[in-house]
């Protein structure tokens, strides 16, 4: 039986955009726009998409590194936006984050140990005495040596700083880890590396993730279920299995098709959309992806398509904000390229 650990509903993160002498708000930036999901406990749910769809802005929203500007948020049934900022606190003990740039986000004048204790000591996960044995714990579950704990960041290749950025997630035992581009600023020998390290960490700590990341291979490997998101808004939503063999958005049939194919014999037709995303500060009225759509009509540019399940060959739990999708699946509609 599985477990709902965090429930996402209605939430929108808008940023305001100030202008004038005054500094009076003039618009905002429709970051994330009445989004909505649920993450199981034990699994990895992955967010995909361009770069400015606001994937990453959800992620930050979760954790109220950004304060949402409306919505709900349930992590294991406790409503995260009703907390005040010493309770919010004591709940980052189960929602942990790791940054996309293991570069920036470590103190570069702090030793490896002086971040893990830093961590433990914030939270109060351990008496002091028992915090070198755990530290030493932490850099062996990582791949890194006990030896390296009083070294500091500029002494650590990129990989090796990203699993020091997994140890300090890891040192106050959370729950769920929000993995924010976690291994797109590392070369691909690198990226497999941490990405089975995640995995393996996951099987023995039954770990929770929100997997942010644009690179699909990536989401493929490590994914149980995948969100599709196009300009603040989920497009598609299904496990992983149904998403990549049957994808029903045409937004997700363009960005499955640059995957790149690793056998140069073998041809693959890329779809090239028309246009450049629309701004977020005055996104396209009804469906947001009509502008580039090669589907769309009249109907998609006023009535916003809701997420639904198809009766036409789509798996349960698979869902896609579309109005016509029995009509591409059964041919009716042919694309515009």
């Amino acid at each position: 039986m599985t477990t709902e650990l965090l429930k996402v509903s209605n939430l929108k993160q808008y940023f305001p955009i100030k202008g004038g002498i005054l500094g009076r708000k003039i618009n905002d930036v429709k970051a994330v726009d009445d989004v909505s999901f649920y993450v199981n406990a034990g699994e990895t749910l992955s967010i995909v998409g361009e770069s400015g769809c606001g994937k990453s802005t959800t992620g930050r929203a979760i954790l109220r590194l950004d304060e949402p500007t409306s919505g709900e948020i349930s992590f294991n049934g406790k409503d995260l936006l009703a907390l005040n900022k010493r309770e919010m606190r004591k709940m980052r003990k189960d929602l942990q984050i790791i940054f996309q740039d293991p570069y920036a986000s470590i103190n570069p004048r702090q030793t490896v140990r002086q971040v893990l204790n830093e961590a433990m000591e914030i939270q109060n996960v351990l008496p002091k005495e028992k915090r070198e044995d755990r530290m030493m714990e932490l850099m062996e579950t990582v791949g890194l040596g006990a030896h390296q704990l009083d070294r500091f960041p500029h002494e650590f290749s990129g990989g090796q700083r990203q699993r020091i950025g997994i140890a300090r997630a890891l040192s106050v035992d959370p729950k769920l880890i929000i993995c924010d581009e976690s291994v797109s600023a590392l070369d691909v020998s690198i990226q497999a590396q941490v990405l089975n390290l995640l995995k393996k960490l996951q099987r023995e700590l039954d770990l929770t993730y929100l997997f942010i990341a644009h690179d699909l291979g990536v989401v493929r490997h490590i994914s149980d279920r995948v969100i599709v998101m196009y300009l603040g808004k989920i497009v598609e939503i299904a496990d992983k299995k149904s998403l990549f063999d049957n994808p029903k958005h045409p937004y997700t049939k363009t960005l499955l098709s640059a995957i790149p194919v690793p056998d140069p014999t073998k041809k693959k037709d890329q779809i090239i959309l028309k246009g450049d995303v629309p701004s977020p500060i005055d996104p396209p009225t009804g469906c947001r992806f009509h502008t580039r759509c090669p589907f769309a009509t009249d109907k998609c540019k006023e009535e916003i398509p809701e997420l639904r399940t198809s009766e036409i060959n789509m798996a349960a739990g698979h869902q896609a904000a579309c109005h016509y999708i029995e009509e591409i699946e059964s041919g009716e509609m042919t694309p515009n390229y």
